[in-house]
């Protein structure tokens, strides 16, 4: 019996397949921040403070954030909402740790360090984390799930019907892979 095993120990049907999943967290854009947050649990189910306010509504974790609108959205299974942008918004993400989001962030801003660069994680899945999304950041997020997901967001602007900050870009346009799940 070997004691390790080498690449060249596989036959070549498998050398030329064989990859490593990824568990390292992606590289952060510049400005983004996913704040773990307590999750308690007991026998009769669990709780986790989202946020907390200053006295001039500013959040705690992101004291340059002051809240003006709190909203909902529900994704479906199998709905990709993505990728748009604010030019002015900056948002603050939720996803019940019941509930399972892909996360996909693009950086457009062309001053930034990160520019172009991506990031893609999973938000609720069993953590309660509070996700920091700065103007001109792209995002969006698909429900690779069988069950409806839902978003809490907190933002900095009020939405204006008739003037929405809302920019889209191409919901492909890292790939179509990029939201579907990782397979292997």
């Amino acid at each position: 019996m070997l004691d390790t095993l080498t690449p060249d120990d596989l036959g070549p049907d498998f050398r030329s397949v064989i990859t490593t999943q990824e568990y390292t967290r992606a590289t952060p854009i510049e400005g983004v921040r996913l704040i773990d947050l307590r999750l308690m649990v007991d026998d009769g189910g669990s709780f986790a403070e989202l946020v907390r306010f200053d006295e001039s509504g500013r959040l705690l974790s992101i004291p340059e954030f002051q809240v003006r609108q709190s909203s909902y959205s529900q994704v479906l299974p199998g709905a990709v909402k993505a990728f748009h942008l604010h030019y002015h918004q900056e948002d603050v993400w939720f996803v019940p740790p019941t509930d399972r989001l892909l996360i996909g962030l693009i950086d457009a801003r062309k001053a930034s360090p990160t520019y172009n660069q991506s990031m893609r994680f999973v938000m609720g899945g069993g953590k309660a984390q509070l996700l920091y999304i700065p103007r001109g950041v792209g995002h969006g997020g698909a429900n690779i799930g069988t069950q409806p997901a839902t978003i809490l967001y907190y933002v900095n602007q009020h939405f204006d019907l008739n003037d929405p900050d809302e920019r889209r870009l191409p919901w492909d346009l890292l790939g179509r892979e990029f939201w579907q799940i990782t397979q292997g």
